[in-house]
């Protein structure tokens, strides 16, 4: 079914099955049928229900089957054992979509989980799709169609505007609505996904791209089921200026799992998602208000290179709630430029250079409050206004409101804090396209989403020379984790340069490897060999490294029994400027990703670490190594000896090509040893552990 028929069967269809309509208004089956008359909608509604012969006016059929006119939307509320025969009529019948509300399916645990494959089994192969199960349904404004069960839609007058919605909690819609409508904002469409059995959050983003009604679209979301989908509707939404803006449950996730490696531990879910919606240009916010009033902020823009913020204000300790907070950020607040106090001094207008710019004590005229912002508006030396009012905002408009409405924004991204509970001037400001935010806290985090709002990052091709001598390797073993000596060969395989090494099979055995050197258990089944007391550095000679060798089998049998012992790893000792931990893992929401961080066996404590969807760049690579703060021992911090950050770049970038293999759960270096610049990198250690 290409776009615009799905387009149109979903949100502007011209006829409609109710199936399970109720002529009982105290039903919530009989909402949809009542809603869509009520808010206008004009095509034909079909109400099926064998136990009536019309409802509200309506012919109804008894299923179906027996309907003799086409139908673009069959919308299904009947209990869950009959709704597989429901679907079955409606593929028969060639009905292009099919919402269910009914639930009972995957919701409900692993028997409801096998319920809901049987409606993918149902309509696989055909052209119907469908949208649930467990949906409370969705609305479009252009085209009056109140296709739900959601109680709100009883009396609740949908504004029409620019904004869509599209969330995984039904319960939500309703407040999603009403506060979206309090703040003055207006809709083009909301959807609400249900379980996402076929049609998800990705593909009907994805539809509101091309919808000329849409400026922004807002989703409110659990989890991230389709990644290919929404990844793809967000880098289109983002060509054509359309904000993704999302609001996402999950940041702080009890008990997660420990993974083998350190990187498991470092990159729990939430960073994967945030991860997965930088690189696809997608804002994420933190609170909820900002969901409606960040998209003013951001519409028709693209990401700026810069995110110096100017704050004025009628109300010091107004303006205070908001810079203190964005300082938390890293938002750089930045004073006027000398060359703006004097042309503000040329019109009798005095400020001086504080990082605020506060017109209390200025009196409170409107000459005074609009020449400040405009000026601030004109001027090179910041990238984003921060106006903040106090109670001139509520009891004389004029003087604070009106020069934000009059002002000449040009590019200038404007936010407006307005401190009193002011309604009449937010919504002013609303219908005039600027950002008014309601607490010091939307108005923060709405400011933190700009500054972190970025380009999609490049998508990287795969080095197929390499992965597939990396995938050679991988296919001559078949254990679940590899020993070391095999992740680091398939490591080096990608391009990575790895340690000299040999292999002592028992500990009488030879090595012709030049001292010092460190002795390690070579095993599939120990992944932290030090915790295991396998590890023994600095040997000076042979006798030293027989001697090791005796001691870490007798350490690691007496702890590890049942392990699978391959030997003793001997590596040439290596040392450099820093240890960098280089990880790997494919999250089951977001797919491949890498990670970099300050190495060691205490990597994840101390959760200073930068992340990417794999493959990455070398550039993006770069760029992860100056987000991580531990490694500004290795950028020339304070005079320190630079290290080699071109070498690092490139063994992540090489590293991060594992996103070849699906069946690489997660993999890691730790360390990397970083030497002085031009003089490379090194890693010592490997993991690989399969799905």
């Amino acid at each position: 079914m290409s776009n615009n028929k799905l387009y149109q069967a979903v949100f502007d269809p011209r006829s409609i099955a109710l199936i399970g309509a109720s002529s009982d208004e105290k039903k919530n089956t009989s909402r949809p049928q009542r809603y869509l008359r009520r808010h206008g909608y004009t095509g034909k509604i079909i109400p099926v229900n064998p136990a009536r012969a019309e409802i509200f006016g309506d012919k109804a059929w008894p299923d179906v089957t027996s309907i003799p006119d086409e139908v673009d939307h069959a919308f299904v509320m009947v209990p869950a054992k009959a709704v597989p025969e429901a679907v079955r009529q409606c593929v028969a019948k060639k009905i292009p979509v099919v919402t269910v509300y009914s639930d009972g399916f995957a919701e409900t645990g692993a028997e409801g989980r096998v319920k809901q494959l049987e409606l993918n089994e149902i309509i696989r192969g055909s052209n119907t799709r469908l949208v649930g199960p467990n949906c409370i349904g969705l609305m479009s404004t252009q085209t009056h169609l109140a296709l739900s069960v959601n109680a709100v839609l009883e009396k609740l007058e949908i504004t029409p505007g620019g904004l869509a919605i599209v969330s995984q909690s039904g319960s939500m819609m309703g407040g999603l609505m009403s506060r979206g409508l309090g703040r003055g904002v207006g809709f083009s469409k909301l959807i609400s996904v249900g379980n996402e059995a076929d049609l998800g959050v990705g593909e009907l983003a994805g539809l509101l791209v091309d919808d000329p009604h849409t400026q922004a679209i807002l989703l409110f979301m659990e989890t991230i089921r389709d990644a290919p989908h929404l990844a793809d509707a967000a880098r289109r939404a983002y060509n054509v200026n359309k904000p993704v803006i999302v609001y996402k449950l999950g940041r702080s996730e009890v008990g997660q799992d420990l993974a083998a490696s350190h990187t498991g531990a470092m990159a729990g879910t939430d960073e994967a998602v945030d991860a997965f919606f930088k690189a696809h240009a997608m804002l994420r916010v933190d609170t909820l208000e900002a969901l409606f009033e960040l998209p003013a902020l951001v519409q028709g823009r693209k990401p700026n290179k810069k995110h110096r913020v100017a704050a004025m204000t009628t109300t010091g300790g107004g303006a205070a709630c908001v810079v203190d907070r964005i300082g938390t950020y890293g938002v750089d607040v930045v004073g006027p430029s000398d060359a703006l106090v004097a042309t503000l001094a040329a019109k009798n207008i005095t400020i001086n250079k504080s990082r605020i710019t506060d017109l209390t004590l200025a009196g409170a005229k409107k000459e005074i409050y609009g020449g400040v912002l405009n000026a601030l508006l004109a001027s090179d030396h910041c990238d984003l206004v921060l106006a903040v009012a106090g109670s001139s905002a509520q009891f004389q408009p004029q003087i604070a409101v009106e020069p934000l409405l009059e002002a000449d924004r040009g590019d200038k991204a404007l936010a407006v804090f307005l401190a009193p509970h002011a309604e009449a001037s937010l919504k002013l400001l609303a219908s005039a396209g600027v950002a008014g935010f309601r607490t010091p806290e939307s108005c923060a985090d709405s400011i933190r989403a700009w500054k972190e709002w970025k380009a999609p990052a490049a998508i990287s091709a795969l080095d197929v020379p390499r992965t597939t001598a990396a995938g050679k390797l991988l296919a001559g073993t078949s254990q679940k984790q590899l020993n070391e000596q095999q992740a680091c060969a398939v490591f080096g395989a990608l391009g990575v340069t790895q340690a000299q090494t040999a292999v002592m099979v028992d500990a009488n055995a030879k090595v012709d490897i030049g001292y010092p050197v460190v002795a390690k258990i070579l095993s599939p089944d120990i992944a932290h060999k030090t915790d295991a007391g396998g590890v023994v550095l600095n040997v000076a000679d042979a006798a030293q490294l027989k001697k090791a060798a005796e001691d870490i089998y007798s350490r690691v049998k007496t702890k590890h029994p049942q392990a699978k012992l391959n030997g003793i790893l001997v590596q040439r000792m290596e040392r450099g400027l820093a240890e960098v931990i280089v990880g790997y893992k494919r999250d089951p929401q977001v797919g491949p990703l890498v990670v970099i961080g300050v190495g060691g066996v205490l990597a994840e404590i101390y959760h200073d670490f930068a992340m990417r969807l794999a493959p990455v760049t070398p550039e993006a690579a770069a760029q992860m190594i100056e987000e991580v703060k531990g490694l500004a021992v290795i950028r020339g911090y304070r005079g320190m000896t630079r290290g080699d950050c071109a070498a690092l770049a490139q063994a992540v970038a090489a590293f991060s090509q594992l996103a070849a293999f699906d069946d690489i759960a997660e993999a890691e270096i730790n360390p990397l040893i970083v030497k002085q610049e031009n003089e490379g990198v090194v890693a010592v250690d490997g993991l690989i552990v399969r799905h």
